[in-house]
């Protein structure tokens, strides 16, 4: 349990859709030099046949990608916290190609870490009829709306193979904005925000449930850490050691969550296939809308997900960037 007195944070990270929507800062568009690089990447790993995830970071040059890459790294840790680049010319490669090159990108930044106890670096992030409701479904396997929240690791990256019919839309927030906005509006609850929550965590491959304790806010030096996954920690209520949640905490939770879905607040991303988003898991709250998906197979929505560890960045959280292993729950 962490004890603080809480206070607005003033950085970079904290901004709001209403701003961001103003201007295109946040776009990256490749150039031609960097789309030549990326096919480049794309045929030297079909030539050496390598499994995707087995690629060292320099096992490619990645000529000017590699420069850009420095460029986003840079935005991500010390800037607004995320960046979304256009343009990875996927239609010119095969899926495969298309992961590998995502791959190294990802590896100029950071370090995959496992996205649940099956070890999964790269992960495919896709409908697969799951159960939403299902307490072991992980909500990125189905098509339903997930709610603004945060993963795991230092850096989460989404590449975008296919879109939806209708609906998939990325949502972002500044969680230190939200933070600095539940404070504002209601600084009598603020402070449990700061307090230990039981969080609940459960997937296929495990033998039970586990839970265990941490706070939504910690703060790190003069930054401000966010770990929120708000059906996580309602859920924990359902199992027997779990003690009752307070009705302070309860109303930080909602209020959490009402204010990440101010339309003045969030920022909407329309993906296209070949876009790179890129987000710094503690200064970023993010939600995908419900969606429709093709009935054709071959067009069904398709991301892939890198969950990246960056042990540089000092408002890091050193149990999350971990990523999923039983060792990084406790």
């Amino acid at each position: 349990m962490e004890s603080s007195t809480p206070s607005p944070f003033e950085n970079p990270a904290a901004w709001t859709g209403r701003e961001m929507s103003k201007t295109a800062d946040w776009i990256y568009q490749l150039s031609n030099a960097e789309v030549d690089d990326a096919l480049r990447v794309a045929a030297a790993v079909r030539s050496a046949g390598t499994k995707v995830t087995s690629l060292e970071r320099n096992a490619v040059p990645l000529g000017t990608l590699a420069n850009a890459a420095r460029q986003w790294r840079e935005v991500l840790h010390r800037g607004r916290g995320f960046v979304l680049v256009r343009g990875l010319p996927v239609g010119r490669m095969s899926e495969s190609e298309a992961a590998a090159v995502y791959w190294l990108l990802g590896r100029e930044l950071g370090s995959p870490v496992p996205q649940n106890f099956a070890g999964e670096l790269l992960t495919d992030i896709r409908d697969t009829g799951a159960d939403p409701d299902d307490p072991s479904t992980r909500l990125y396997k189905t098509k339903a709306e997930q709610d603004f929240h945060t993963d795991g690791a230092d850096i989460i990256g989404l590449l975008c193979l296919k879109t939806s019919r209708t609906g998939g839309q990325s949502r972002i927030v500044s969680s230190v904005t939200v933070y600095n906005e539940v404070l504002r509006r209601r600084p009598d609850i603020a402070p449990q925000l700061f307090e230990d929550f039981h969080w609940h965590y459960f997937e296929p491959q495990m033998p039970a449930p586990m839970h265990f304790a941490r706070p939504i806010c910690s703060r790190r030096g003069e930054a401000l850490n966010t770990a929120f996954i708000p059906w996580y920690i309602r859920r924990a209520q359902e199992l027997p050691d779990v003690p009752a949640m307070t009705s302070a905490q309860t109303a930080a939770i909602e209020t959490m969550e009402q204010t990440a879905n101010d339309a003045s607040l969030y920022l909407d991303m329309e993906f296209q296939p070949g876009d790179v988003q890129w987000l710094k898991n503690a200064v970023i709250l993010h939600k995908r809308t419900a969606y429709q998906d093709w009935d054709e197979p071959e067009r069904k929505r398709h991301l892939l997900r890198l969950w990246l560890a960056a042990p540089d960045f000092e408002d890091g959280d050193e149990q999350l960037r971990r990523g999923i292993t039983m060792d990084a729950a406790r």
